[in-house]
Formats: C-alpha cells, sequence, structure tokens
C-alpha cells in the first residue's frame, strides 16, 4: 500500500469524478488553504453546520441521537461556543475506488488555535459529502470559516482490490448529501 501523488490524485479526480468540486491548484490567498497538494487534498467545509446546545438538556446518546442535541445553522462563519463542538459537511462531493482508502489530517491553522477535527477513514467504494467533526478544545468561542480548508486527505492505494467494500457492504453512511449525525 503507498500514497499518492498529486498527478494520480488529478488523474482520478479529472477522469474518474473522485473529488468534485475539484480545485486543481491550491488556493490560500487570503483563507485557509484548500485544493490539490504534494500528497493529498485539502478539502473545504461547507457552510451547514450542527452546532451542539444544551438548551432542551439532551443527552448525547450514538444509539439514540436527538435532533435537539444541537442546532442547524447555514453561515459563511460559524462560532464554535467554548469546550464545544460541531458537526459540518465537506463542499467536495468523494467517491473512493476500490484500491483506496483515504485518511484525513487536520489543517494545522486550526489545530495551533485549539480546534481539532475528526474524519473516519473513506473506505474502498465509499462515495458522498464528508462529515466533519469539530472540537473546539479551548476556553474561547472558535470561529469555523465556510468554504476554507479544514483537513487534509491523503488517498492510500492498496496493492490488491478488497474483497468487501464499502458498497458491498451497503454502509449506512454510503452517498450521504449533508452533514450527516450518527445513525444506528
Amino acid at each position: 500500500m503507498g500514497i499518492k501523488n498529486d498527478r494520480w490524485i488529478r488523474e482520478m479526480a479529472i477522469q474518474h469524478g473522485m473529488i468534485e468540486p475539484f480545485v486543481e491548484a491550491q488556493k490560500r490567498e487570503g483563507v485557509i488553504s484548500y485544493g490539490l497538494s504534494s500528497y493529498g487534498y485539502d478539502m473545504r467545509v461547507s457552510d451547514e453546520f450542527l452546532v451542539f446546545t444544551n438548551v432542551y438538556s439532551a443527552v448525547v446518546d450514538p444509539k439514540a441521537f436527538s435532533p435537539q442535541s444541537f442546532i442547524s445553522i447555514k453561515t459563511d462563519v460559524c462560532m464554535i461556543p467554548p469546550n464545544s463542538f460541531a458537526l459540518a459537511r465537506s463542499v467536495e462531493y468523494f467517491r473512493i475506488p476500490r484500491s483506496v482508502l483515504a485518511v484525513c489530517l487536520g489543517k494545522s491553522t486550526y489545530a495551533r488555535s485549539g480546534i481539532i477535527t475528526n474524519i473516519t477513514p473513506f473506505e474502498p467504494e465509499w462515495e458522498g459529502h464528508v462529515t466533519i467533526e469539530i472540537s473546539n478544545t479551548t476556553p474561547l468561542p472558535a470561529k469555523i470559516y465556510a468554504n476554507e480548508g479544514i483537513a487534509q486527505v491523503l488517498f492510500f492505494e492498496a496493492d490488491e482490490v478488497t474483497e468487501v467494500s464499502y458498497a458491498d457492504r451497503k454502509g449506512k453512511y454510503q452517498g450521504q448529501t449533508g452533514v450527516t449525525p450518527p445513525k444506528l
């Protein structure tokens, strides 16, 4: 299994629709960078957020997730309260090839500000908008900028194609298009 470079990512994005929309060169002037990098792709966060709130005293239960746990916000700049959490989605829609596994890491600009992003791996043949978990670990409110970079995606291609892909298993998050809370 090996990490893929910018030429491979560009070819897969343009010829096979692996990343849509695809930004071929890294954009960074006055924004948190996004687009194609040397060995990855810096994806953007959309303007759709689910910000967790304690207004209704809901309990966060991954087996019975209550919509009262969060408020839905559509904005260019999302304010995440101190020591709080939000879900968001990527601008890009991903289609992962059967022989590929993708892993995401947070952008250093946010990490150095105490903002941690968690994104689960993109399994072979998974497709959809990525649900992004954003934690504000600081005692201060934090700004998240929509349509700017949030995390870097690294693509690893296996020597052999997997026997059973995410699509074969009919994964519950296959084809997600919005911010998707947990499902059982």
